[in-house]
């Protein structure tokens, strides 16, 4: 297939395949919503929806109204819980989608409700419950009284369909001993408003809370559905908690454009933190931080080049970075390196350790400029490219 070839993301089909049974496996009799937002963890959305859609996802969920209609634009017809904020005078367009919109706190709720009143539209939602996570939510951490009542009152509102409640777990992926009790405070806590609510005449026919940690280590918390995200991708939600088996999906990967001989004393990069003690070879590979590989990996990360370790010298730059190839033979301008993600070069996880960040990040800042490139049993399928729009 006829590309650019100068970076881009291979993303292997099989390996998200096998990702999904093992989850699915771990998701047991729930409905599994596969989370998708962030154009899937930089993987691609549309592809993967519909990888994941065909495989057996039964919803999906993603951050925002833009993502929700790109999977539509996809093809995508099952249920979409949107989990952030989408403006209120969005409530035509979200029931006219089918899009399910999180409800996270009553002055929303009543815009919301206003707005497709005013549109002559029900919008379905999802009542979220902040149990200890701070960000959005009815927060029933220190009043679950006021919450109770805030709750009742959103889900008597009309023009707005409550379908479910959740809340988002802020230390599943954690086994020091305190955030397990965090974890199952936090639980309690949704069930105990699930629990107040019922008594009170409100009911919902989804209840969830489960992130990837809580889908695979907290099987006694799926309630009636997991949403599952990172370990979709084969990566792990941490270094402590790990789902054993999966197979990560993504390798950055970027052209050699040239191959040069540096004598001692030569200096490379901007700023000159790395300077040559002897003679060396070094090849300058077609990839920077704008295309997602970090410029705190300067003078620290290692490519894969001709299936041998090449370490990353002086500082990245936003297109350009150089890698030392003194002892790897054969190296040319053409030749494909792989920036992380397989063989000799660092692993998605190790570039996060290695600057102080998680993997979710890492994956996330994969640059639109950087193709998309879709393999299924080593063979090039698919090329997205959305500078072109393909």
């Amino acid at each position: 297939m006829d590309f650019e070839r100068r970076c881009w993301a291979e993303v292997d089909l099989g390996a998200l395949r096998h990702n999904f049974k093992i989850v699915k496996e771990k998701a047991g009799t729930a409905v599994l919503m596969a989370v998708v937002k962030a154009d899937a963890y930089g993987h691609g959305d549309a592809a993967v929806a519909s990888l994941f859609d065909k495989a057996g996802a039964d919803r999906f969920a993603v951050s925002g109204f833009g993502e929700a209609l790109s999977l539509r634009r996809a093809g995508i017809t099952k249920p979409i819980l949107i989990l952030g904020y989408t403006g209120a005078q969005n409530a035509a367009a979200l029931a006219e989608s089918g899009i399910t919109q999180t409800v996270f706190s009553l002055e929303y709720a009543k815009a919301l409700s206003e707005a497709a009143q005013s549109a002559g539209v029900k919008v379905r939602v999802h009542i979220k419950v902040d149990t200890g996570m701070g960000r959005i939510g009815f927060t029933a951490d220190d009043n679950i009284d006021r919450a109770v009542d805030e709750i009742m009152r959103a889900y008597a509102l009309p023009g707005l369909l409550p379908e479910g409640i959740f809340t988002h777990f802020a230390a599943a992926d954690s086994t020091a001993q305190a955030d397990i009790e965090y974890t199952r405070r936090q639980y309690d806590l949704l069930c105990e408003v699930i629990r107040r609510l019922a008594a009170r005449g409100c009911m919902f026919r989804l209840h969830h809370c489960c992130n990837s940690a809580g889908t695979f280590a907290w099987p006694e918390f799926h309630l009636d559905l997991v949403r599952p995200g990172v370990i979709l991708y084969g990566e792990q939600p941490s270094r402590e908690v790990t789902l054993p088996g999966l197979k990560p999906a993504m390798r950055l990967r970027a052209a050699v454009s040239m191959v040069k001989d540096l004598a001692a004393g030569d200096s490379v990069s901007y700023g000159c933190m790395f300077r040559a003690e002897r003679p060396m070879r070094v090849a300058t590979l077609a990839v920077g931080y704008a295309d997602g590989y970090p410029r705190a990996m300067s003078n620290r990360g290692t490519v894969d080049l001709h299936g041998q370790p090449a370490r990353v010298l002086g500082r990245v730059c936003m297109d350009q970075m150089i890698v030392d190839v003194t002892d790897i033979p054969g190296v040319k301008a053409g030749d494909a390196a792989v920036i992380f993600g397989g063989g000799a070069a660092d692993s998605v996880a190790d570039v996060a350790e290695m600057i102080g960040t998680i993997n979710y990040e890492v994956l996330c800042d994969v640059g639109r400029r950087v193709q998309r490139v879709y393999v299924e049993n080593g063979e090039e399928v698919e090329i997205v490219d959305y500078l072109k729009g393909e």
